[in-house]
């Protein structure tokens, strides 16, 4: 599921794809808490979120694995080798920027 580069200098990803990924990444409730925790909190490794959230350790671990693949977060190495993740708007971006297209195309369409 590994997105394209978001930092590239002039390739851009296909934000219809970014956005669908970012869709269902967001379906999840589970997966929605864990990122307000890290809009609230900062970055947190999962045992952090563990803590915080009624959710397991392993079930966040797995979100965490596909929020990365999304794109939604950045692991960042932390102290002895426990991992960190951080928010990363730019998939966010792109998938309201679909949403604006496409919002724009539907008002704009004949009929």
């Amino acid at each position: 599921m590994g997105l394209p580069d978001y930092t590239g200098p002039a390739i851009e990803p296909d934000a219809e794809q970014v956005a669908e990924q970012v869709f269902v990444a967001l379906a999840d409730p589970s997966r929605r808490a864990i990122l307000a925790a890290l809009a609230t909190g900062g970055p947190a490794t999962a045992t952090d979120l563990a803590l915080r959230l009624p959710i397991t350790r392993q079930a966040i671990a797995k979100h965490l694995t596909l929020l990365t693949e999304t794109g939604l977060v950045r692991p960042e190495p932390g102290e002895r080798r426990r991992v960190r993740f951080r928010l990363s708007s730019a998939p966010m971006r792109l998938a309201r920027r679909f949403l604006t297209d496409l919002a724009h195309d539907w008002d704009t369409a004949p009929g």
